[in-house]
């Protein structure tokens, strides 16, 4: 065989390795993608209903879950350091249901129990916000925080109005903080400034549809909601918005 033929041929090899490699990656990272299924609300109920003995872990911290969580969950605060060490308690080989309060903290939680082993995992779109949104949480009790009317008079000024519903735990919504706080704090601003602490404030998030975090409403001097955000917009975008 001349050197240009034996050049040749490894060059086809080559070139077929390279191709079975690529093909055993994206196998594996298929599998992997297909551990985690993100469900609607509706369905991950249906999933839920029709799963016996459903293993469903509420991420959330202990004050959070105190204050409502779906039927037979238990508590596995995906913040705290002993995350792992009480997940792996729970069989692998079993599904397992995965939700937050707003679905930031379960896809991080999902992605570490499919490293861990989990072999089906189903992770609640939205959160516990979106489940209650679907009207699939039980009515509250009383009224938690402020009442439709009281949030009325506060966005009630001859400015416009930015509504920033946030939560504490929430990443974006601490990203967002300090252009907000700014913009509410400066004599020279055309835009009142208003910032809800959905944990505080169940009953109104409910009734005004905040299913994701973070959440804007700009209303203009007549309370006439102008734009709704949900999610994180940089300081550049907001200000083109309200401008």
């Amino acid at each position: 065989m001349t050197p240009n033929k034996i050049n040749t041929t490894y060059m086809k090899i080559s070139q077929i390795l390279v191709l079975i490699t690529a093909f055993i990656v994206a196998s594996c990272n298929g599998q992997a993608d297909k551990k985690i299924e993100v469900l609607a609300p509706k369905a991950f109920s249906e999933k839920i209903h029709t799963t016996a003995n459903a293993q469903i872990l509420d991420v959330r911290t202990p004050e959070e879950f105190s204050g409502e969580h779906l039927e037979n969950a238990i508590n596995v605060d995906w913040k705290q350091s002993d995350f792992e060490t009480k997940a792996a308690e729970y069989d692998k080989s079993k599904p397992v249901f995965v939700y937050c309060l707003s679905g930031g903290r379960s896809k991080k939680a999902s992605e570490k129990l499919s490293e861990m082993g989990f072999t089906t995992i189903y992770e609640l779109e939205g959160g516990i916000m979106k489940w209650n949104s679907a009207g699939l949480g039980k009515p509250l009790d009383k009224v938690v925080g402020m009442t439709k009317a009281d949030y009325l008079k506060m966005i009630t000024s001859d400015k416009k109005v930015l509504v920033d519903f946030y939560a504490e735990w929430c990443g974006p919504c601490k990203k967002m903080e300090p252009y907000l706080t700014k913009m509410g704090t400066d004599p020279a601003s055309e835009v009142l400034v208003i910032r809800i602490d959905v944990d505080k404030n169940k009953t109104l998030a409910t009734e005004m549809k905040i299913d994701q975090l973070p959440a804007l409403i700009l209303y203009n001097n007549k309370k006439e909601e102008q734009w709704r955000n949900f999610g994180y917009i940089s300081e550049q975008d907001l200000v083109k918005k309200i401008q």
